[in-house]
């Protein structure tokens, strides 16, 4: 059946389980992850469809069941499984992917390297997603792409299919033109990009290096702006801007330009913070930890996320003010993100032995400063720690948005707790009322985590309820693709 809105992303939008010998598709296990989001948006159509990639030993076997139609509490849509073999995965995800397009668009040209790149293999993954979603998309329907590692999509979809709406949305920074043109495919990639009929971003930032990227490769027509609203006016901070591009001329093209920054589903995580659950590890972690403050950071094993910056600071905080030792914990969670990869691997060794290294310097038998956790945290037992924490500390070098810190403060149902924000999160825009840090600088980070163990009650209770106010004005109910309507122009809702 023809689908009047197509999502292709390249996850599934399940979890393929096994019970009993057989395979069974269950919800994906993150609360707050984009695939149910993504789903949702299907109540709003007759028929939808998702297109994603399955790992396949043998692609060619023609018992494959590529296109597959799933019922869940989403409704009913169709799911073609492109099957990729593991050289094409490896290819197309973990060496171009992660280790040519991440560091650039994150800013660290120092660990780019392109020679390892097979760039046909690239293409030819992004024109077999564009192929399936040609396929599975109605007259006029809205194919809605998603992030950098299906950047090609949209160029080859509109050769394939000049009738429909093609959305795409960045999930991770765009970076400044000087650091995307190292990119020796710099110009396919924002052609196909220019082929969209809108390109959604998450802060006003990331849409305008899109556009100073796009003007120094393609001419350009013309640049429509207007004043980024004062909800996204944080002063002094590293990402903000005070106007952005909502439309360019290329061509005979008109592109939209959107900033939709995604937020966190506030009612799934308070109605779990309020839970019996909660509440009953809160109070035991609480216990446990008696008179100790406790601080928490949580994100992925990855150079973006600097958790090893971070850790160097605490070590230097208790140095510089040694009432603090036997006074205060820090909890670092650092799930590994790719454990194939030797860079992310020796990201995980440097933080165990710089954990590893604090404990032995400062630890005693009854106290360490550090609980250095490495698994995946069951999302009740997150939110509990959540609630414990006096302080989160969320300091990445670079993030796209970061929805961490969203969670830590709809978590915050009691009202108290400091955040403390790197300005080079994307959500930084957004959540002003936080501590903000540079974690660039030493300085900034050491002080911005003692004034945060400081601050009295009045100021923490003042800034958190200006940060919950901002997290309930914006969740991930409120998320949309761009400017486009999800219902075919001229179709009543």
């Amino acid at each position: 059946m023809p689908s009047d809105l197509v999502i292709v992303y390249h996850r599934q939008p399940y979890e393929e389980v096994e019970e009993d010998g057989r395979i069974v598709l269950k919800e994906n296990s993150s609360p707050n992850g984009i695939v149910p989001t993504l789903k949702s948006f299907f109540g709003a159509v007759d028929h939808g469809a998702w297109i994603a990639w399955k790992l396949a030993e043998d692609p060619s076997n023609p018992d494959f069941e590529q296109v597959i139609e799933v019922e869940d509490d989403y409704g009913t849509y169709s799911v073609s499984r492109l099957p990729l073999s593991p050289h094409q995965v490896r290819e197309f995800y973990h060496v171009t992917s992660k280790e040519a397009f991440w560091p650039i668009l994150h800013s660290f040209k120092e660990r780019y390297n392109y020679d390892p790149v097979d760039w046909p293999n690239f293409r030819e993954v992004n024109w077999t997603f564009a192929e399936a979603a040609a396929a599975e998309a109605a007259e006029g329907a809205l194919v809605w792409v998603h992030d950098y590692n299906l950047w090609l999509v949209p160029g080859y979809l509109r050769k394939l299919r000049p009738d429909l709406r093609i959305a795409f949305f960045h999930h991770t920074p765009f970076p400044a033109a000087d650091a995307f043109n190292v990119l020796p495919w710099r110009k396919e990639i924002i052609e196909s990009l220019l082929a969209c009929d809108d390109i959604g971003f998450h802060i006003p930032r990331f849409a305008a290096n899109f556009v100073s990227a796009a003007r120094s490769l393609f001419d350009i027509d013309a640049v429509e702006r207007e004043p980024v609203p004062g909800k996204w006016l944080s002063e002094g901070t590293a990402l903000m801007e005070r106007t952005m591009p909502v439309r360019l001329t290329h061509g005979d093209r008109s592109v939209s330009v959107s900033v939709t920054p995604v937020g966190v589903d506030v009612a799934y995580i308070e109605d779990n913070a309020r839970s019996d659950d909660a509440a009953r590890l809160t109070a035991e972690i609480r216990e446990e930890l008696g008179d100790t403050k406790l601080i928490l950071s949580v994100g992925r094993t990855d150079y973006t996320k600097g958790g090893i910056e971070q850790l160097a600071s605490f070590e230097r905080v208790l140095e510089d003010n040694p009432d603090l030792i036997g006074k205060v914990r820090l909890m670092h969670v650092s799930v590994p993100a790719n454990r194939n990869m030797a860079v992310y691997e020796n990201i995980q060794n440097e933080i165990e032995q710089t954990a590893g290294r604090i404990n032995g310097r400062f630890g005693s038998l009854d106290w360490q400063p550090i609980a250095l956790i490495s698994r995946a945290i069951p999302f009740v037992e997150l939110v509990s720690y959540y609630r414990a924490a006096d302080v989160a500390w969320i300091t990445p070098l670079a993030d796209g948005m970061n929805l961490v810190c969203k969670e830590f403060v709809a978590a915050r149902v009691d009202g108290d707790g400091v955040l403390v924000l790197s300005e080079f999160a994307g959500a930084a825009v957004e959540l002003g009322s936080a501590v903000l840090t540079n974690p660039f600088s030493n300085r900034s980070m050491d002080s911005a985590i003692v004034s945060a163990l400081e601050m009295p009650e009045y100021e923490r209770r003042t800034r958190m309820a200006s940060l919950r106010e901002v997290v309930h004005g914006n969740t991930v109910r409120d998320w949309r693709p761009g400017r486009l309507s999800i219902r075919k122009p001229g179709v009543a809702a």
